[in-house]
């Protein structure tokens, strides 16, 4: 059956329409959460267990250049992590299996949800931005997965290393339930990939009118102190780690700034190519 055009399209048709782009996104990542359902071991013990262990290359790395300045830091060093992932709950492994699956097959399924979202708001605009849609499937995948990436390489270890490490007593032996350490990971990896996002939610705010680059610059000094209390949020309580979170959220925001002078310029040559001198 053919697509009617959008014009003659009800709000019901619209309701309809984005009812089918929601069922095939939610389709989309139950699949590929069963594929992920299917390899328990590659999905915990290679990636979601590995960054509790010593020899994980972020860990490798602060230690290498730890010892390059100097600083005898044994935290990055050591053999080991002085604390073990336990379940207390009958159904807790089981619940976890089925709720990092469908995480799994959300972050696989990324580029197809995003198709899904863009041909879904792709008829309400102008055919020249509707030939961008390749390109924009292709940046945000991109800069999602590069959050993801972000998250798992640099937060959740550094997250891991000081919270694991952590202690009031010697008295006390840190034993982490493993809903507790793999909702950390979750967090910190889609956190980060929604994170990344920001210059496509820049670019369709200023495609809206309701931000500027002026604007941005404006609140720059805000933005700043914003991110810098998220990065302490996701992040250890210090500066060094702060810091490390901080400066790629900040690129993109200033990534975000060009993209909104972009979007307004054009905008406003469109219309002066609209209004002709009488």
């Amino acid at each position: 059956m053919a697509k009617k055009d959008v014009n003659d399209m009800s709000f019901l048709d619209h309701l309809e329409d984005l009812r089918w782009h929601l069922i095939r996104i939610v389709s989309a990542v139950v699949i590929c959460g069963i594929v992920a359902f299917c390899f328990p071991s590659f999905i915990f013990d290679t990636i979601l267990f590995a960054p509790q262990k010593m020899s994980f290359p972020t860990y490798q790395w602060l230690c290498n250049l730890s010892q390059f300045f100097g600083i005898n830091d044994i935290s990055f060093c050591a053999d080991a992590f002085p604390f073990i992932i336990q379940n207390r709950e009958m159904a807790g492994q089981f619940s976890i299996h089925i709720w990092t699956s469908i995480y799994a097959g959300f972050i696989v399924a990324f580029p197809y949800v995003i198709y899904q979202l863009w041909h879904f708001i792709s008829p309400g605009l102008t055919s020249k931005e509707r030939k961008t849609s390749t390109g924009f499937i292709i940046i945000s995948s991109l800069l999602f997965f590069m959050g993801v990436l972000f998250g798992y390489y640099i937060i959740t270890p550094l997250s891991i290393n000081f919270l694991g490490t952590y202690s009031v007593s010697t008295e006390v032996s840190n034993e982490i339930d493993i809903s507790s350490y793999v909702g950390l990971v979750r967090a910190a990896v889609l956190a980060s990939g929604i994170i990344f996002e920001l210059p496509i939610l820049i670019y369709f705010l200023a495609k809206v009118g309701l931000v500027t680059a002026e604007f941005l610059r404006k609140y720059r000094k805000f933005a700043l102190v914003i991110v810098l209390i998220l990065s302490a949020i996701i992040t250890p309580p210090d500066v060094a780690s702060q810091i490390i979170v901080a400066i790629p959220v900040l690129i993109l925001y200033e990534i975000s700034i060009h993209i909104a002078r972009i979007v307004v310029k054009r905008d406003l040559k469109k219309q002066k190519k609209h209004v002709r001198p009488s």
